[in-house]
């Protein structure tokens, strides 16, 4: 979902010394990133304040990309869809992300999401379009749970068995987590470098925002997101890229 594909992140030495010394010691260790499979009892209710969804919400971004302009519109679409996950069918919503660059569309991808009981978001895959001069020339990251089953999955859309860990419901500084896990396909992983932060944006100051590292082994780049409670990602940086949110028509009431 619009990540950059980069090296895994170093280990966070502290924590997990912290962590070795209160098993040690016999200390109850209370993990913020579930580490049980998830149960979807109610899979469209969101109640995760750092990916939340509205259904026909739109967030709207502005930024640079290898020096061209660049406008990305989030649509939280009213539409769902069903997977067979664990032997069940489960709903699931769908994100439409559209991506400008020099003014002409240069990617759409339907991302979907779900809920798990343990209030976490997982994630089940996208389907990817890139365009080129108003064509499409390629699924490139293609993937979904269970793989294509629509007619409009495109054939080359990779199989993953499980959902990756999108947002933990109560995310703490170090925490660690894989919202892609498909090499050499997808791969990514999330790090929580920061809580409590205040990030300014077009869209106004937004306080209690959190700072997330994204890499990946298959590039060398990191990306670096601030999500803000209750509208999710509002600003991206990058190597070549920045993006800050422009608009939102849900969330908090932000200050100019």
């Amino acid at each position: 979902m619009n990540a950059q594909h980069t090296l895994a992140p170093p280990a966070r030495r502290p924590a997990l010394a912290v962590l070795a010394v209160a098993v040690a010691a016999g200390l109850s260790v209370a993990f913020s990133v579930p580490t049980d499979p998830p149960v979807f009892t109610s899979p469209l209710d969101f109640t995760n304040e750092w990916q939340p969804f509205v259904p026909g919400g739109v967030k709207v971004f502005q930024g640079k990309s290898d020096g061209e302009a660049e406008v990305v519109v989030d649509i939280y679409l009213t539409e769902t869809r069903t997977f067979q996950f664990g032997g069940d069918p489960v709903e699931y919503h769908i994100l439409q992300e559209i991506e400008f660059t020099g003014g002409a569309v240069s990617e759409i991808s339907l991302n979907y999401f779900a809920q798990g009981d343990d209030g976490a978001v997982y994630y089940f895959g996208e389907v990817v379009d890139t365009y080129e001069g108003g064509v499409v020339t390629g699924h490139e990251g293609s993937w979904l749970v269970g793989g294509a089953t629509l007619p409009s999955d495109p054939e080359e859309t990779a199989d993953a068995d499980a959902p990756g860990l999108f947002m933990p419901a109560n995310p703490e500084v170090d925490d660690s987590f894989k919202p892609e896990n498909l090499a050499p396909v997808v791969d990514e992983t999330d790090t929580i470098l920061a809580t409590d932060v205040k990030v300014k944006v077009p869209a106004g100051k937004l306080e209690g925002c959190i700072k997330v590292e994204e890499t990946s082994t298959l590039d060398t780049d990191v990306e670096i997101k601030w999500y803000a409670p209750d509208l999710g990602y509002v600003r991206v940086k990058a190597k070549g890229e920045t993006l800050k949110l422009i608009a939102a028509t849900f969330g908090p009431v932000v200050l100019p």
